[in-house]
């Protein structure tokens, strides 16, 4: 995925990214909010239509020294301001109303998207997209925020435009001049000096800013890389430290710093040539109108009031015109973050269709079935042989082999994460799966929550967990069920261990995956832990992984990952691409599953 890419946004996709909220079950309310937001920015284009009529009354009083007249245009001044300041006020609050229940809604959407059928998982595996997390939380504000401000922006512009252009075009009258022998006339010439200096000036502003939309675009991802980096170097504090790794970690977060420093300094000169020539623009504009009109004025064609009128409507439509200009920096930032959300959104939606090698289903048999089941490395190469097996409750399965082999990918594959491969896996309907991962994952919050999840923390009665706690040898924790905490961080490997047994004699299922669950425990813990859990779900089907040989005597059958060529030869080292086969044996005679290879 590169820059260049995304310069080339499709907006057609853009218009689906923005498209959905507006038909969605909050569309009558988002319409009334955003026809209130338009209506109230037509009325200050009203209003401001009314403010160049006072300047050419309230300075016409002036020049003819009518104190009466000067009095009533101060009048209506006031009441013109009060309105104008109310109207500015519910225009704001209402936009911003509007724009975060848009981002609301778009953040649910895009969230659901996200988590549904592990697409976020399939995402971090192609590396699709990067730093989803800034996406959802970044990306989405300034769709939402630069959309409104941007369209209501565009749209008072050229209402503005429209409303003033008439005006410019009566009070400026015409200007004559000689060309050789023959009288030039030009009808509301102020109107086409005002076209030529928008025209010039937008040009040179587009040409000066257009690499801001790809230094932009580079700026957020290097601001949420450098993110990245913190938030590990945090999570990671006592490992960093056990390593003594600090100067590793600071070269790093220096060196994704630098290209943050780097990234800005383009943006900073980019953005100083933009100022100069904006500024520049903007200031000429306020003395352009005077020295324009001012042969009229000192004619006597126009009185100062008419002058003024001049000024005001040319300064009008020379904004409204300028638009671009004006909005270029907020432009270039929204295009980059749409562009980087649009990238999202196309990766969003690769990963939720991407097709499935290995189906993954529910059947009414009352066993786990895989059926040819083949595993694939994501580029396409053979992991393992087809294998086929059924596995009932009650049995006990060790599966052993080298690392890297595919025996937490087979678990993968089972629980439905990993579509690489091919063949079939049925479960049972009712039967309730729980994977334990080498390092559980423990949510940031009360104690209780942690050992619940993924239920919800009162799922359970505190007399259960303790009671668990306690055959866990984790009695140490009963009295701070309710303390909030990163237990990750705070919690030794060993402990999270601990707590993740307790979580399985919780949730009780029928079908239990070990991988690795006990690694950083002493044997005769593991041991403990191993024995209860077979007394006390005597009817669940357990299926680990483990490289200590102490395990096996809990387990029934070995499945052996064992390496070998193309032609069936086991070697001890082989090129990639290499495939595994599966070889089954028993540990002891009694119930030994039904298994083949293919």
């Amino acid at each position: 995925m590169t820059v260049k890419h995304h310069e080339r946004t499709d907006w057609r996709l853009v218009w689906n990214l923005i498209k959905p909220y507006w038909l969605s079950e909050e569309r009558w309310k988002a319409r009334a909010l955003l026809a209130a937001v338009i209506a109230l920015a037509l009325g200050m284009v009203y209003l401001d239509v009314q403010f160049n009529a006072w300047n050419r009354d309230f300075y016409n009083a002036l020049e003819g020294k009518d104190f009466p007249g000067f009095r009533m245009q101060l009048w209506r001044f006031s009441y013109l301001a009060f309105i104008y300041i109310t109207v500015a006020i519910y225009q704001v609050y209402l936009t911003q109303s509007l724009e975060m229940r848009w981002r609301a809604w778009m953040t649910r959407q895009y969230l659901d998207e996200w988590m549904a059928n592990h697409v976020y998982y399939r995402i971090e595996q192609a590396r699709s997209a990067d730093n989803p997390d800034q996406r959802i939380a970044e990306d989405l504000s300034f769709l939402t925020s630069g959309s409104l401000s941007l369209s209501i922006g565009l749209l008072s512009s050229v209402v503005k435009l429209v409303s003033f252009i008439g005006i410019l075009w009566g009070v400026s009258g015409p200007i004559s001049f000689m060309l050789g022998a023959q009288s030039v006339s030009i009808p509301g010439y102020m109107v086409w000096f005002a076209i030529a200096y928008a025209g010039i000036g937008s040009a040179l502003v587009w040409w000066i800013g257009k690499p801001l939309v790809a230094q932009n675009f580079l700026q957020q991802r290097y601001e949420a890389d450098f993110r990245f980096g913190l938030v590990r170097m945090r999570e990671h504090a006592e490992s960093v430290a056990l390593y003594r790794g600090e100067q590793q970690e600071r070269t790093q977060l220096a060196g994704r710093f630098d290209w943050i420093r780097h990234n800005w300094w383009s943006i900073m000169r980019t953005t100083k040539r933009l100022n100069i020539a904006s500024n520049f623009y903007a200031q000429f504009a306020i003395i352009f109108p005077f020295l324009v009109g001012a042969p009229r004025y000192f004619s006597g064609a126009i009185t100062l009031g008419g002058l003024m009128q001049i000024s005001s409507a040319f300064g009008q439509v020379q904004e409204s015109l300028s638009w671009f200009i004006n909005a270029f920096t907020s432009l270039a930032s929204w295009k980059a973050s749409v562009n980087r959300l649009a990238g999202f959104h196309a990766a969003v939606t690769a990963a939720a269709t991407q097709p499935r090698g290995i189906s993954v289903g529910r059947n009414n048999v009352g066993a786990l079935l895989l059926d040819d089941v083949e595993l694939r490395l994501p580029g396409g190469s053979r992991l393992t042989a087809p294998v086929s097996a059924n596995i009932f409750g009650g049995q006990r399965i060790l599966v052993a082999g080298p690392s890297g082999c595919g025996k937490s990918t087979l678990f993968r594959a089972i629980a439905g994460i990993w579509p690489y491969g091919g063949g079939s896996i049925e479960i049972p309907c009712e039967a309730k799966l729980l994977f334990l991962p080498q390092k559980s994952y423990l949510p940031i919050g009360k104690l209780r929550a942690a050992i619940a999840y993924p239920a919800a923390e009162d799922a359970y009665k505190d007399l259960a967990i303790r009671h668990y706690l306690a055959l866990c040898s984790l009695s140490h924790l009963s009295d701070k069920l309710d303390e909030s905490d990163n237990w990750s961080q705070r919690l030794s490997p060993g402990e999270q261990q601990r707590v993740a047994f307790v979580r399985v004699l919780l949730t009780r299922p029928q079908i239990l995956f070990l991988d690795e669950a006990t690694s950083a425990l002493d044997p005769e813990t593991e041991a403990r832990l191993y024995d209860m859990v077979m007394k006390e779900l005597p009817e669940a089907a357990v299926i680990s992984i483990a490289h200590r040989e102490a395990v096996a005597k809990y387990h029934q059958v070995r499945w052996q990952f064992v390496h070998e060529t193309a032609g069936g030869n086991q070697i001890e080292s082989a090129p990639v691409p290499v495939r595994y086969t599966i070889h089954s044996t028993p540990i002891n005679r009694s119930q030994t599953p039904q298994f083949s290879e293919s």
